[in-house]
């Protein structure tokens, strides 16, 4: 293990605390914010609030339809989250613990997702959707985050179940234990770390995405969180207080997940990094 000097740590602590400021300083500058009002906003950006706005959540609520965005956005994460750990788990499996033909290729293939964005297929993605008839569906939006997230998925989860010793495979196949068997009992069990990570990173991918909801979703009923907010931007002019409370309303479910599974991603991570 590497151990640093006191000059060492002192460093690390102070790039941690830059990068704590990095991040805090901008989510706590749009909670201040979505409390003032547009005057205060103008004039004086930084400071807090001469008097406390609670209604702008009210406002933000009510007009962006932020329940139904929740409803539609849980919905699409939390079915996509599972696609992508059944798809991605198995196929990992088969990958890690498999010998076939072509098995190198399916795996390298899979792998240039992480190097092509989805974004640059989004014609031939559209053009897909609309001859299966899923434009302005919740379904098809599924089927593309599930899509999507596979690749990272399958690299993460691979890299783990090559670490589940054979032996245990082939003691529960000896017991008489099938492949799913073996898959759902044995496997599994062992590399929960990395399907949490898998599980909280798609969750926060699908559910923060703006992109492909604006290209496939046109009615307002189906509109996910980040689509549903969009309404405060205006053509000349932004409703910066409104606009500031529902972006606030929207990561709060991601940052509340975050601190309910925290442990078990800080556990995923260090193993991986022990790997």
């Amino acid at each position: 293990m590497l151990k640093l000097s006191l000059f060492g740590k002192i460093i690390v602590y102070i790039l941690l605390a830059v990068y704590c400021l990095v991040i805090l300083v901008p989510f706590f500058m749009m909670i201040l914010n979505s409390l003032k009002s547009m005057r205060d906003i103008f004039m004086k950006p930084f400071s807090f609030p001469t008097k406390v706005l609670y209604d702008n959540y009210t406002k933000a609520w009510n007009q962006a339809g932020i329940g139904t965005g929740y409803k539609n956005s849980a919905l699409v994460a939390g079915v996509s989250v599972v696609g992508i750990l059944i798809v991605s788990s198995m196929f990992a499996y088969a990958i890690s613990k498999y010998e076939f033909r072509g098995r190198r290729f399916l795996f390298i293939y899979s792998m240039l997702g992480l190097a092509f964005p989805a974004r640059l297929a989004i014609i031939p993605i559209f053009i897909l959707l609309r001859n299966l008839t899923l434009t302005n569906s919740l379904f098809g939006l599924i089927l593309i985050y599930t899509s999507v997230n596979i690749p990272f998925s399958v690299f993460l989860l691979k890299n783990f179940i090559d670490g589940v010793p054979n032996e245990l495979s082939e003691a529960a196949r000896i017991d008489g234990a099938t492949p799913m068997q073996i898959y759902w009992k044995v496997v599994l069990p062992l590399v929960k770390p990395a399907l949490s990570i898998v599980a909280i990173v798609s969750f926060v991918n699908v559910w923060n995405d703006f992109f492909f909801p604006l290209i496939f979703i046109n009615d307002k009923s189906k509109a996910t969180i980040t689509l549903a907010i969009s309404i405060f931007f205006g053509e000349y002019s932004n409703q910066w207080p409104l606009l500031f409370s529902g972006l606030t309303l929207a990561i709060a479910p991601t940052i509340i997940l975050f601190l309910l599974f925290s442990r078990q991603f800080i556990t995923g991570m260090t193993q991986g990094a022990i790997k």
